[in-house]
């Protein structure tokens, strides 16, 4: 699907016929947006635009060049966007081109809040928006913020997960997959929200952009950083959460071994009474006294109490 933006009459008009490019220039147009495109549609606006657009391949690479390079006729970056799918995420990469002329072309696989918001920016607002470098600056700023919300999201999970351990309430092993999946989402948060700041910084350093935009990337670039820090907070505090919920659960292991290794040295002297008097021997002094098993049996009784007392004055129980 694609969605061109147009300047005209003093407002920003939506449209999706690519026919437009043949009839309209660059100063007409402010922004195009491809989401799935089909091969039709990418073959237009390279026509259009005389570039070729980003393959697959090209916006997923990592090298720092791949995220932000700067050729004689456009600005190419490349982003990675968070898609929240129940309690985890997944990644989508974005690209994003400008023209000389300042058109922006994005192309993206799925669907974003953040695009949806920074249109209705654009309709509310559009004479701030007088160029595509404005609009993905834009795009960047709401993205910061929705990453915001995430951060805020995350640690209010972990917040109650500690609250959870701290409770007192048993630790089972659903408690350590909720905090291992805390950890991945933290981690791949982190790695998002670095990879806005690599951008940031590669737009900062660049001259090609409005001068007015470089005042709102000093922010944004405090912004994120404030973010990291707070992911990184995040992160800590979930080691912190796990090693107490281990050890919590090794606590919890001890004192069942603890009562088992009691109980068996309880009962141990009256298992030595119990064998001596199992024994077959002839000649056994209790064997024909009629209150041999009572013996037995207070014997037993008897040197299991004792071991119990001596266990309580030692204070090992």
């Amino acid at each position: 699907m694609i969605t061109i933006y147009l300047k005209q009459y003093n407002k920003i008009i939506r449209n999706a016929d690519t026919d437009l490019f043949d009839e309209l220039g660059f100063d007409d147009i402010l922004w195009i947006d491809l989401l799935e495109p089909t091969i039709k549609e990418q073959k237009a606006v390279e026509n259009f635009m005389e570039l070729s657009l980003q393959t697959k391949q090209q916006v997923e690479e990592i090298e720092a060049t791949a995220k932000y390079s700067e050729t004689e006729n456009a600005i190419i970056s490349n982003s990675n966007f968070f898609v929240p799918q129940g309690e985890s995420f997944t990644v989508e990469p974005v690209s994003f081109i400008i023209s000389n002329e300042g058109v922006l072309v994005s192309m993206r696989q799925a669907e974003f809040r953040t695009f949806r918001e920074a249109e209705k920016r654009l309709q509310m607002n559009y004479r701030s928006y007088s160029t595509g470098y404005h609009i993905l600056i834009s795009l960047l700023e709401v993205r910061i913020d929705y990453d915001a919300d995430l951060v805020e999201m995350v640690g209010k999970q972990v917040a109650a997960v500690s609250k959870e351990i701290s409770s007192g309430s048993k630790i089972d092993k659903e408690v350590l997959y909720r905090i291992n999946a805390l950890q991945e989402n933290t981690m791949l948060l982190r790695e998002n929200i670095f990879d806005r700041q690599r951008v940031l910084s590669s737009i900062l350093r660049s001259e090609r952009f409005p001068n007015d935009i470089y005042p709102r990337l000093q922010l944004m670039i405090k912004d994120v950083n404030s973010l990291i820090s707070h992911a990184d907070f995040s992160f800590q505090r979930l080691d912190y959460i796990q090693d107490a919920a281990l050890g919590l659960i090794n606590i919890e292991q001890n004192e069942i071994v603890k009562i088992f290794s009691v109980a068996a040295v309880i009962f141990m002297p009256a298992t030595l009474v119990a064998s001596m008097y199992g024994m077959n021997f002839k000649f056994m002094p209790e064997l024909q006294w009629e209150y041999g098993y009572l013996w037995a049996i207070a014997l037993m009784l008897i040197v299991s109490g004792l071991t119990f007392w001596f266990f309580k004055f030692k204070k090992w129980l």
